[in-house]
């Protein structure tokens, strides 16, 4: 998939938020230290190691191919691609608005450990808290 792909799904999937992120920022992740990006058509999941903890940065599904397991596979081969690379946690933040998420996360073995409050703000400025979600790999 290609960073102008990528960035389109983003943008499709992202239409509620302030600013989806952009081609350049999306070319700036791709090359940075500890990226891995995993792919199925029409969605992909951005992951970024450090050590042995990573943090999923985004996961987007253009919003017409969802609920047909796109982000479920994506989570697997995350989950996968962690457990044999020596990662031993997985963070991730998600709405406290988007119940769909949660869902998928908690059916993936994420679990609440935090919270940000006003970490996320939607295209209208209202000030949205972020739900910190850890899952310990090798766990669900």
């Amino acid at each position: 998939m290609t960073p102008q792909e990528m960035a389109r799904i983003h943008a499709a999937s992202f239409q509620s938020a302030p600013r989806p992120w952009s081609l350049a920022e999306i070319e700036d992740l791709l090359t940075a230290a500890g990226t891995t990006v995993f792919t199925e058509p029409h969605g992909f999941l951005m992951l970024r190691r450090t050590g042995p903890e990573a943090e999923i940065l985004t996961i987007a599904v253009h919003p017409d191919q969802r609920r047909q397991g796109i982000a479920r596979r994506l989570m697997q081969q995350m989950a996968g691609f962690a457990a044999a690379n020596g990662i031993a946690q997985v963070f991730l933040e998600v709405s406290a608005r988007n119940p769909a998420a949660r869902a998928l996360y908690e059916q993936q073995g994420f679990v609440q450990c935090g919270e940000r409050k006003n970490y996320y703000h939607d295209h209208n400025g209202n000030k949205i808290t972020a739900l910190v979600m850890q899952r310990d790999i090798g766990d669900a």
